[in-house]
């Protein structure tokens, strides 16, 4: 038999090209990789984003991959036409099942998120409800396809399956690479969905094709899944922006009759509070406590009429910055790694950005790169209730106390559980290894009922002046530094985690149980 028989009786076996069989598989493969990081994003909102999301996100949706690929297994033993039938039908189950995600993570966190339990529990429940069909579906057609390569393929078997197999991996690198830098950040998570439904209802209909009996009904319930996939089209996006970073919400939460109040949440935790008006109120415990102890360390310098120099680590609502530019008594920069963050307090939080000096770029980063000294450091920021890691090993805070001037503070916030408290005494004890002085502040009186509780840390070369003070926020009460003996028994038995740039196990210290607030 010469070459063009070989080649005929090569494709007749299979009836199919294997340079389309290479394009589907990388086509869906990197649509589903698309799902992926699209549902780390979209369950944001509901539980943050932390260790143990994507943890379940990669579980969830390898699961989904691993009984699709058993099904799929079952199809390709059927002849080339068959299978290619049912595989098309398994993309118009993937198209409808992704577009209706948005609603069926919607309906699964009012349950589980109402329901007695863990935080872990709940965000595995969720993200199964909502992803794990897709996963499933999007399965199917990658031993399907690479079993009709195989067969088309006489003699090259191994060269047609690497094909495949390059062909998956290399689309869900451009799948990965597509959601971060080109889907979410200008389609936004809903919208990406919709084009993943539209795609999977493509490559059903040229898999309707490929099988040479289309049939006006096969192509319509191809059609109508991808209908009801777009019309996720229609779902609210629960953010007021969706930024490369956050899902960023901004709430009225104005007094009847009051000053103007609005809330920023960056996807599920509320980072600031700030007034209209009352700019030198701080709407947050944290920002409260904050706010009075850099005045009281800098009060000598302002109480001579000279402003003292202040870096912030995160943005927010700019309350601080706006608040102590507004007095006068401080010349502010500002590192927020989301510009979107800096453009909705310029356009919802009153921010006048001339006011001080922006840097969109991550803090550390920032700070290494800036031979600029400071008075005060003011460490805020947060990814979910833990802070990120770069920014509470040793080797972060000898650069923090590098860049302060003789005199100068770290001011930081750490939430922790009051049943715990394994963060904040690893935070506590890595703080000391670059600073000779380091005190703890908070509330006088704690809410019994409370499971976390906001601490501020101050750490600098002298201790700070008095031991209690009151804070200007809308709430009365008193702010005080713990003792030696309160610390020691407010901290568990034995010696505390040092967090180093190698080994900063924040989000296992911070722990699982916490509520989901």
């Amino acid at each position: 038999m010469n070459g063009a028989d070989d080649t005929g009786a090569r494709r007749a076996k299979s009836g199919q090209p294997l340079v389309l069989l290479v394009v589907l598989q990388g086509l869906v493969s990197a649509a589903s990789l698309v799902v992926e990081i699209v549902a780390g994003r979209m369950l944001a909102p509901y539980v943050g984003m932390s260790l143990y999301t994507w943890t379940s996100v990669i579980a969830v949706v390898l699961a989904g991959f691993s009984a699709g690929h058993w099904a799929g297994g079952r199809i390709a033993e059927r002849d080339a036409a068959a299978a290619l039938r049912l595989t098309a039908f398994a993309m118009a189950a993937a198209s409808a099942a992704t577009g209706f995600a948005v609603y069926l993570l919607r309906w699964s966190a009012g349950a589980v998120l109402g329901a007695a339990v863990s935080p872990g529990a709940a965000i595995v429940t969720m993200t199964m409800a909502a992803f794990f069909l897709p996963s499933f579906f999007a399965g199917v057609p990658a031993p399907v396809l690479a079993h009709l390569s195989v067969a088309g393929q006489k003699g090259r078997e191994g060269r047609a399956l690497g094909a495949m197999f390059a062909s998956g991996a290399l689309g869900a690198i451009a799948g990965t690479l597509a959601a971060g830098f080109l889907f979410i950040s200008w389609l936004g998570s809903i919208r990406t969905l919709a084009v993943i439904a539209a795609l999977y209802a493509f490559a059903g209909l040229v898999m309707l094709t490929m099988a040479r009996r289309p049939g006006a009904r096969a192509v319509a319930i191809v059609a109508a899944a991808a209908l009801a996939g777009l019309s996720g089209l229609s779902a609210q996006n629960p953010c007021t922006r969706e930024s490369d970073y956050f899902c960023i919400r901004v709430e009225d939460v104005s007094p009847d009759g009051a000053d103007t109040v609005r809330l920023m949440a960056l996807d599920h935790l509320v980072h600031g509070i700030s007034a209209r008006n009352d700019v030198a109120t701080m709407h947050t415990a944290h920002a409260a406590l904050m706010d009075q102890l850099a005045r009281l360390t800098m009060a000598d310098r302002t109480a001579s009429g000279r402003k003292f120099s202040a870096f912030f680590i995160g943005g927010g609502t700019y309350s601080m910055p706006r608040a102590w530019t507004a007095d006068g008594i401080a010349d502010v920069t500002v590192a927020e790694i989301d510009p979107a963050v800096t453009a909705i307090a310029v356009s919802d939080f009153w921010f006048d950005p001339a006011s001080a000096r922006v840097l969109s770029a991550d803090a550390r980063a920032a700070l290494a790169g800036d031979k600029d000294r400071y008075d005060v450091i003011v460490g805020d920021a947060f990814t979910d209730i833990a802070i990120p890691p770069h920014l509470v090993t040793a080797e972060f805070f000898a650069l923090a106390r590098g860049r302060l001037n003789p005199g100068g503070v770290y001011i930081m916030n750490v939430i922790d559980h009051i049943d715990r408290m394994g963060a904040l005494a690893a935070i506590v004890a890595t703080l000391e290894t670059s600073f000779p002085v380091v005190e703890i502040w908070t509330r006088a009186e704690a809410d019994d009922g409370a499971k976390r509780r906001v601490f501020i840390l101050l750490a600098g070369d002298r201790a700070s002046p008095g031991d209690r003070f009151v804070p200007r926020a809308p709430e009365h009460y008193e702010a005080v530094r713990l003792t030696a003996a309160e610390t020691d028994a407010l901290f568990p038995a034995g010696p505390a985690t040092l967090l180093t740039d190698d080994y900063t196990p924040i989000d296992r210290l911070m722990g699982l149980d916490a509520d989901g607030g």
